[in-house]
């Protein structure tokens, strides 16, 4: 008896590393069907790579569509690719977080630190933050992961934001 709640107690309270999973990642990964994939090119920014993912159930016949972003991390004795989905309904979201980031937010450098930032339900996050005087962007690919940041220039949120509408468009 007195193991069982000491178990009980250890147990509460810690913060599951899992991965987060998008829809689209949920609706692949279910058992009993029978998954197509197909991966269409948009681009890629700053060695990121992305693509238009088309899901088919092909037992059912139902279909949908997600952003994949991948980044390969490499080390001195391995290559670790890290990668994020995004759904379709987030993609809008994104968007104008981008523009709000660019148009707005990144106009001025306040003196206290700040951070600003979107994340998506599968643990992407894209963000901006002021250091030593001056904004700085990133792409962070997978959420409990420091390792899966991509780096990006204030210009390269304007590449980014196309490619987005890029992949919009095919995810229509």
């Amino acid at each position: 008896m007195l193991m069982i709640s000491m178990i009980g107690i250890n147990g509460f309270g810690q913060q599951s590393n899992d991965k987060q999973l998008s829809n689209a990642e949920q609706f692949s990964a279910k058992s009993g069907t029978l998954i197509q994939k197909v991966f269409l090119p948009i681009g890629t920014i700053k060695k990121c790579e992305m693509q238009v993912i088309e899901y088919t159930d092909l037992i059912s016949n139902t279909k949908t569509k997600a952003l994949k972003l991948s980044y390969d991390v490499v080390s001195s004795y391995s290559t670790d690719t890290k990668t994020a989905v995004l759904d379709t309904d987030e993609i809008d979201g994104l968007m104008k977080s981008i523009k709000l980031m660019q148009d707005k937010v990144m106009l001025t450098v306040p003196t206290d630190y700040t951070e600003v930032s979107f994340k998506s339900r599968g643990g992407f996050e894209a963000g901006c933050f002021v250091s030593k005087g001056a904004w700085s962007s990133y792409l962070k690919l997978e959420k409990f992961d420091g390792k899966s940041y991509v780096w990006i220039e204030k210009d390269d949120l304007t590449t980014f934001y196309d490619l987005l509408a890029q992949a919009k468009l095919k995810m229509q």
